[in-house]
């Protein structure tokens, strides 16, 4: 195996961790990365196996946290309730994931300039939402009613699209439908857990044949750098979103996408 592969999957890795959560969409990121790296991966299943790192990156933050959640699950009819809105704004992205899935790995995630599109339309919609004097509602994520969630959930299906971005997609709606933006964050860590994981098993299975020992490898290198990266990132970001909102996060984005769109042109 090239040095330059393992070379490609740890800064993959990092940048998987780095925007994962965070309005950006890190599939376009490593989808845009990867090919002006030249790096392949059977399927694209390096993209959404990586993720294993961001999923273990939340857990062990929020470990205690939901662990309580757990212990309070037979007593406390709150606990019972955030469990079911988590549950029930997965549903959407399960059900069409599922139904969807070779079309979006086959399709989708192979048109760099739909990705980057996607990420600069994606840049101006969240830069109009942040400068909206909206009136938050719901500012506690495990007190948001299941409707709530759901339409959230149903919001998240838009990151199937490469560039949307699923935190971007669910804090936007969040916040469209009333919630504040630290805890519309906080619910879109929660919602990534099941919605991660649901992904990276699906894949699994569906590439199982195709991955060889050194694809294996690659993904370990990318998931460790994932993780790592991951855990500041989800430190970190509540408090910078509650001071200073997603306005960075949407030039960012936009920034990417006229850039990706620039490579594009200039190099194929």
């Amino acid at each position: 195996m090239a040095d330059q592969s393992i070379v490609s999957a740890l800064v993959l890795g990092l940048i998987e961790g780095l925007t994962e959560f965070i309005p950006v969409s890190s599939t376009a990121h490593i989808l845009l990365a990867g090919h002006f790296l030249g790096f392949k991966s059977p399927g694209n299943t390096f993209a959404v196996l990586i993720q294993l790192g961001a999923i273990l990156a939340i857990l062990s933050v929020y470990a205690a946290k939901l662990l309580r959640i757990a212990f309070a699950l037979p007593s406390s009819p709150e606990a019972r309730r955030f469990v079911v809105s988590i549950l029930v704004a997965f549903l959407p992205a399960a059900v069409i994931g599922a139904l969807a899935h070779d079309f979006i790995k086959t399709v989708l995630f192979e048109t760099p300039i739909l990705i980057c599109v996607v990420l600069i339309v994606g840049g101006v919609i969240l830069y109009a939402i942040d400068r909206m004097p909206l009136k938050p509602r719901y500012t506690d994520a495990m007190k948001y009613p299941p409707s709530l969630a759901f339409k959230i959930g149903l919001c998240q299906c838009l990151a199937m699209i490469p560039g949307t971005s699923r935190s971007g997609a669910t804090i936007a709606g969040a916040l469209l439908m009333g919630t504040d933006k630290r805890s519309a964050a906080e619910f879109s860590f929660f919602l990534a857990m099941p919605t991660m994981v649901g992904a990276f098993t699906l894949d699994l299975y569906k590439n199982r044949d195709a991955l060889s020992s050194d694809d294996l490898l690659l993904i370990g290198v990318g998931f460790a750098a994932a993780f790592v990266a991951g855990l500041f990132v989800v430190r970190s970001l509540l408090d910078f979103v509650s001071r200073r909102g997603f306005t960075l996060f949407a030039i960012w984005r936009i920034v990417v996408g006229v850039l990706g769109l620039a490579a594009l042109l200039i190099w194929g």
